[in-house]
């Protein structure tokens, strides 16, 4: 028996430092998917990377900005709080 010895090591990275890394690992091995001697597709990698650069070009049409309010209340009833004037 050989005993395997497991040290975890966590750490945070950046969320944009992860991406970039998943990138540039998605590429190489499309790129190594197409340099190979035989026919083994890779066509998954190049699904990847498309869906990753369509995400970033289309990422404005899911984020939105900060709304500015017309009213002070987001549902526009603050006058259904008040007491009534006779």
């Amino acid at each position: 028996m050989f005993p395997i010895f497991f040290f975890p090591f966590f750490f945070e990275v950046p969320a944009v430092f992860y991406l970039a890394i998943w990138f540039f690992a998605q590429l190489f091995s499309g790129t190594l998917a197409l340099a190979g001697p035989q026919q083994v597709g890779g066509i998954a990698w190049w699904a990847h990377i498309g869906g990753f650069v369509g995400g970033m070009l289309l990422c404005w049409l899911f984020v939105r900005g900060p709304r500015r309010l017309t009213q002070p209340d987001e549902s526009g009833m603050e006058w259904a709080w008040e007491p009534r004037r006779r």
